[in-house]
């Protein structure tokens, strides 16, 4: 688990000098070593600079170090000189392989050797026997660039998932072309030969979300290799081309109701994720998903079980004694992390400067990540992706009855659906303030206007503002072109064409598992988490994992919605806990922030709203961003704290990047 960065091309001094200085700014990925390796050749001939960070999990002597060199042993085919002037291939990696015990073992019956007992070196072999097809044999979370030496190319490629980032850039000076990569948007920026300017794109799906959906991002020129891609890059001809290898499975046309393949591989998918020659432990917020993550864990029987939960002083945001509750059935050693809001205040700066692209919800988690790490723990598991498996979010019960409004509206003109919205809004909400309700009933004539569309659907339910206010917030961003529905165009069209045919919520689940938690929860954990040095580990987003879920039928996946029935019958209470520990409304992990916006910290917020010059120059209207605010801070309804959170990060990160429009 590390950061990595290089460059591939016509790399002059300057570019290399760029690119060392991406390799400085990653240093918070991996505090246990680096290390930079430049293949040979003069300044203006096609080469490679591969750089990496260790933060040290399996094999923690020198020979996990990286870049990492093939050696003779690795080959199947001894094809590889023992005595090179040059490696055969090189790699800078990023991720685990949590199958990588099996894998050797198959690679050592076919004859290769391994000198230590890190996954890179399992990673070259397979990569060395298989190609570009080992990816498809890969467990586990990764990104990584392979320089193979006889194909004088770069193989650049991300787990099926998603779970660990990797973007490019291309630039070109005097007719000489580099790509540019790093696990962080940052990183490249820190080269200062990635312009730092807003994508307009970028900036409209942002304003749209509260997060940028890849594979764009936030800065002009630079883009996120998408989940389960990878490009080969040639060295005379550096360009980045992704192409896929693996796909979120579609729902099968025959109902499967057996539960059990999906629930050994489940544990199975724990039980490998416990491997570490460090500190491990288990977020456990009392919940369905992490209570099943924990008590997998402590079934798979690999010793004592160490569980964290985040406590806090105001009592409807608090969990920890439901926590405490799960942690007492499983007999984990537990531990509660409290977190005030002075804490808040004095460590917000340190979380802010954690992000990588603006994005409101990363907070929440760096506060996590901080106090788990401080209490001496560097690999967590958590239990992201359980909501999205199996339909444990209001958007499953939702969208359907969206859905079937819309049908019965379809021959109503788009002017008279939203009239009568508004007609409703007003009567479910009652007064309006300075800006209309942009939540639920404030959104209703968007979603009636998507005419049962369901990506369109899904989007409207999940944005942050209405299209009118949008439109007045941003007018030129709200006609962006290449964006629909807050995504880019293509990605829009790409996802429609996943869901297309699809029974209804096997189909908002691919939505939830590609956007909110690809593109949100998985990014944003990541740059939390490993700002600080720690690794995340997601079992329910074992690519494995997803591929059973999706093979059930819709009964046995999703009945009743929102209870995740699945996870409480064939792991909790097969596990032996109480299935009365789980009968309570559902919370997720949500700081008070609404309560410390308008208190600690209203100052600070309300400064950035006010400053009219700074909104005009990233292309915001002052008056709309103003009236926000005053709506928000005066208690208007329908304004969850987000829609001013997600604008003052926006306004936070432009500044401390020095971004312009």
């Amino acid at each position: 688990m590390c950061g990595i960065s290089g460059a591939i091309g016509i790399l002059s001094p300057e570019l290399v000098a760029g690119v060392q200085r991406a390799h400085a700014a990653l240093a918070h990925r991996g505090p246990d070593g680096e290390g930079t390796w430049l293949s040979d050749g003069a300044a203006d001939a096609p080469r490679v600079l591969l750089q990496h960070r260790r933060l040290a999990i399996l094999d923690l002597s020198p020979l996990g170090a990286q870049p990492m060199a093939e050696r003779p042993e690795h080959a199947l085919d001894g094809a590889a000189p023992a005595r090179s002037p040059a490696p055969r291939s090189m790699i800078a990696y990023n991720g685990e392989l949590f199958g990588h015990r099996e894998l050797r073992a198959e690679l050592t019956a076919r004859g290769a050797r391994f000198a230590g007992r890190s996954d890179t070196e399992v990673l070259i072999a397979a990569l060395r026997a298989h190609g570009a097809d080992a990816l498809g044999r890969l467990r586990g979370m990764f990104a990584f660039a392979w320089y193979d030496a006889e194909r004088r190319e770069v193989l650049l490629a991300r787990d099926r998932m998603g779970k660990k980032p990797l973007y490019v850039a291309e630039v070109e000076r005097d007719g000489r072309r580099a790509v540019l990569f790093a696990s962080e948007v940052r990183a490249l920026l820190a080269t200062e030969h990635v312009e730092r300017r807003l994508d307009p794109a970028g900036l409209a799906t942002y304003l749209w979300n509260g997060f940028v959906p890849g594979p764009g991002t936030i800065v002009r020129g630079v883009r996120h290799i998408p989940p389960g891609t990878f490009a080969r890059v040639e060295l005379d001809r550096p360009r980045v081309e992704p192409r896929r290898y693996w796909s979120i499975p579609r729902a099968p046309a025959a109902a499967n109701d057996d539960p059990r393949p999906l629930a050994e591989e489940l544990a199975r998918a724990v039980a490998l994720r416990l491997e570490s020659d460090v500190p491990l432990g288990v977020f456990l917020s009392g919940g369905v998903d992490s209570s099943a993550v924990a008590a997998l864990a402590v079934r798979a029987g690999a010793g004592e079980v160490r569980t964290f939960n985040v406590a806090f002083d105001e009592a409807e945001f608090d969990e920890s004694r439901w926590a405490r509750a799960v942690a007492e059935h499983l007999g984990t050693r537990h531990v509660e992390l409290r977190l005030t809001s002075a804490r808040f205040r004095e460590r917000l700066p340190d979380a802010l400067a954690s992000l990588d692209q603006p994005t409101f919800d990363q907070v929440n988690t760096w506060f996590v990540s901080r106090a788990v790490r401080d209490a001496g723990v560097v690999v967590a598991l958590a239990g992201a992706g359980g909501d999205e498996l199996f339909g444990g979010y209001k958007s499953f019960q939702d969208l359907p009855r969206a859905a079937r409004w819309a049908r019965r509206a379809a021959n109503v003109p788009e002017h008279l659906l939203r009239a009568g919205a508004r007609a409703v809004a007003r009567a479910k909400v009652g007064r309006f303030g300075a800006v209309p309700p942009q939540t639920r009933w404030g959104k209703l004539g968007d979603l009636l206007a998507a005419r049962g569309d369901l990506v369109a659907s899904y989007q409207v339910s999940y944005a942050l503002y209405t299209r009118a206010f949008l439109a007045e917030l941003a007018p030129a961003l709200a006609r962006s072109a290449g964006v629909r529905d807050g995504l880019l165009a293509d990605r829009r069209a790409e996802l429609a064409r996943a869901v297309e045919g699809e029974p209804e919520l096997a189909g908002i689940a691919h939505l939830e598992l590609e956007t909110f938690l690809g593109d949100r929860l998985l990014r944003d954990t990541d740059a939390a988490s490993m700002s600080v040095g720690l690794e995340a580990r997601a079992p329910f987003v074992d690519a494995i994992v997803v591929e059973r879920a999706c093979a059930l039928g819709p009964r046995a996946r999703f009945a009743p919605l929102g209870k995740k029935e699945f996870l409480r019958e064939h792991v909790l209470e097969a596990c032996g806990l109480d299935r009365a520990l789980f009968e309570r409304p559902k919370s997720g992990f949500v700081l008070p922030f609404e309560r410390w916006c308008r208190a600690e910290l209203a100052g600070e917020v309300e400064g950035a709203f006010l400053d009219a010059a700074r909104w005009e120059e990233l292309g915001l209207a002052p008056g709309a961003v103003a009236r926000l605010w005053s709506a928000f801070s005066s208690g208007a309804p329908g304004l969850y704290w987000s829609r001013v959170w997600a604008l003052f990060v926006l306004s936070r990160w432009c500044r401390a990047h020095r971004m312009l429009p």
